[in-house]
């Protein structure tokens, strides 16, 4: 019988949303990395080095690893990811998982400038990649959802990022919160973390 644990869960719920990452980025092709998105000021190209490389990053901090400062560094993926999008995000991303899955003690975040417990960290993974799977298909014009379990549990995580002036700083991981009429908890959940819901690229 499987033993139900919130490390357990959040683990599923974590592979759920990369999962649907990988599915929308594999999409992808290399005329599309010019593509505007709704991160203000990147590409799409920008967009999926930056989320590459946070695979990278949070893998290493997973095996201990984290405080080592170029694994953050978005240029050392951007080559790859340019060459080849889709198929180098789906390594990326599976390397996190396994990474996780095996995953003890505390990550070191140099980002965040602190030690974090296991699942604090994959926590700010977690949320990150609900919100980048759908910056990724908007980015595209494609639709996006996810279950309902992952809204579930990624909402109140989203509602306990402060806003305020802190997002208006440089590298602020989110925009300031956005008003709105959301319609469902998912779009919600984007606009506090500083999306539109229905934002659309201007390029055709």
């Amino acid at each position: 019988m499987r033993v139900s644990s919130p490390y357990a869960d959040l683990l599923a719920l974590h592979r759920t949303a990369v999962q649907a990452s990988v599915d929308v980025v594999n999409t992808v092709t290399t005329e599309d990395l010019n593509r505007e998105t709704p991160c203000a000021g990147w590409t799409l190209g920008d967009l999926l080095a930056h989320m590459t490389v946070q695979h990278q990053g949070f893998a290493a901090a997973a095996r201990g690893k984290g405080d080592n400062l170029s694994v953050w560094d978005a240029d050392t993926v951007r080559e790859r990811v340019s060459a080849d999008p889709a198929g180098t995000y789906a390594a990326y991303a599976d390397d996190v998982m396994t990474a996780f899955a095996a995953a003890t003690g505390e990550f070191t975040l140099p980002e965040l400038g602190a030690n974090f417990p296991a699942i604090a960290a994959i926590g700010f993974h977690f949320l990150d990649y609900v919100v980048h799977g759908w910056d990724v298909a908007a980015s595209l014009g494609r639709p996006y959802s996810l279950p309902d379990e992952v809204i579930d549990t990624a909402l109140p995580v989203a509602e306990m990022v402060p806003d305020g002036e802190l997002r208006t700083m440089a590298n602020a991981p989110f925009a300031p919160a956005q008003n709105g009429s959301a319609t469902n908890d998912f779009e919600r959940l984007l606009q506090h973390l500083g999306r539109i819901p229905n934002w659309k690229p201007q390029q055709s």
